[in-house]
């Protein structure tokens, strides 16, 4: 939840070096997808994206939404879709069966044929830019080939109310288009560059677009974080619940721009969770942890942006211990979090007789920014850039990447 460019075609040669070969090298006919897609639209939507819609799939139904479509394989085939027309598409002996036409070829490329953007639909879910089909080990592989921008129009309204401030909307634009180019090739292995879940960004296709987030991605177009050069992991979270946190103390590696920094607010999205002591008790026995009957809980008392032994700079866990008649169980905040299911790892934790109850604040990993953070920044006057060059230390945020 990121300047690297003195001229557009140098911002073209380093943004395509770094992704890996799979994400910079486009089907063939990108160039003509590009022209399909993009003609509706004022300007260039950046670099094409290639998302993973679907895999193993025996069979999938495409359908243009408005307007016709083509669909095309590798080796030339052709056949032409009608407009609102549905086809059920599968792979049999070396070839696409679409509808009743047979198709050979290895990929199938599906196109709008016109200038519409309604976009096409894949299984009732309606996408733009062009979809591609590959025969992958059991099944089918759907890859939806859409522009960066064209992207977040779907992304960003997944992440923010409509009704928050402008410039909240155009710092998580920049961010999700920072992580978005910093991403390509995440999935390499299975045929594509992102998928649709948390795990990379929440994508939904068209359904999700909103004329808030489209006017922020439309208003930021080009503007991307970068560091050394690189767009930059602009990962962002829910809250932090006072002060965000270093990368080291989350992934265990040192991250330049990911620093701990203090919010406007402390103590935040204030949230409790009590377990049972045999609940707790049988999940760390689950995970090799057999400590026996749970008799204490070590660690220091909460205080959002000080550090103790056992707790960061911003007061988020580092290591709490649980003591029982078996042995002793140490696991990081991180750890406990993913264990127990807590909304963050800035908590306290009390024993009782039979539970344990944790009171903390904030939520998400702590990483970036934050987006409660940012839509109070944003209601203080802060601009976009005020915002992510408080979240994101030592970044630039550059301009006209494409």
């Amino acid at each position: 939840m990121r300047g690297f460019l003195l001229a557009l075609l140098v911002g073209t040669v380093v943004l395509a070096s770094a992704a890996p070969a799979m994400a910079r090298h486009a089907p063939s006919s990108a160039k003509a997808n590009k022209a399909a897609v993009t003609a509706a639209q004022p300007a260039k939507q950046g670099p094409d994206l290639r998302i993973g819609l679907a895999a193993g799939q025996g069979s999938v139904t495409i359908s243009p939404a408005a307007g016709k479509g083509m669909a095309r394989t590798d080796a030339g085939k052709s056949v032409s879709l009608a407009a609102g027309q549905s086809y059920d598409v599968r792979w049999q002996n070396g070839s696409f069966l679409v509808g009743r036409e047979k198709l050979r070829g290895e990929i199938l490329i599906i196109r709008p044929s016109d200038k519409s953007d309604g976009g096409l639909a894949l299984d009732g879910r309606r996408y733009r830019g062009a979809l591609e089909l590959r025969h992958r080990g059991a099944g089918l592989t759907a890859v939806n080939i859409v522009p960066v921008d064209d992207y977040l129009l779907s992304v960003v309204p997944e992440e923010m109310p409509t009704d928050w401030p402008a410039e909240a909307f155009k710092a998580q634009s920049i961010a999700a288009r920072s992580f978005a180019l910093k991403s390509r090739g995440r999935h390499a292995a299975e045929g594509y560059d992102l998928c649709t879940t948390t795990h990379c960004q929440l994508y939904k296709g068209i359904a999700s677009e909103k004329t808030a987030s489209t006017a922020a991605v439309r208003a930021t177009r080009g503007e991307v974080l970068t560091y050394g050069g690189q767009p930059i992991e602009a990962l962002f979270h829910t809250d932090s619940g006072g002060m965000t946190e270093s990368s080291e103390n989350v992934w265990g590696s040192h991250v330049p721009y990911l620093r701990a920094v203090r919010d406007t607010q402390t103590a935040t999205m204030p949230w409790t969770k009590t377990v049972s002591t045999a609940a707790l008790e049988k999940m760390l026995a689950a995970k090799g942890h057999a400590i026996g009957r749970l008799r204490a809980i070590e660690l220091s008392p909460l205080a959002v942006g000080r550090a103790a032994k056992d707790r960061t700079a911003s007061g988020r866990v580092k290591a709490m211990t649980a003591v029982g008649t078996k042995g002793r169980a140490t696991l990081t905040g991180t750890a406990w979090r993913s264990l127990l299911g807590l909304k963050s790892a800035l908590f306290s934790a009390k024993l009782t007789k039979d539970t344990v109850t944790f009171t903390g604040f904030g939520a998400g990993h702590g990483l970036g920014i934050s987006q409660w953070g940012a839509k109070r920044l944003a209601g203080t006057g802060k601009s976009y850039a005020d915002i992510l060059h408080h979240y994101y230390t030592g970044v630039t945020l550059q301009t006209n990447s494409y």
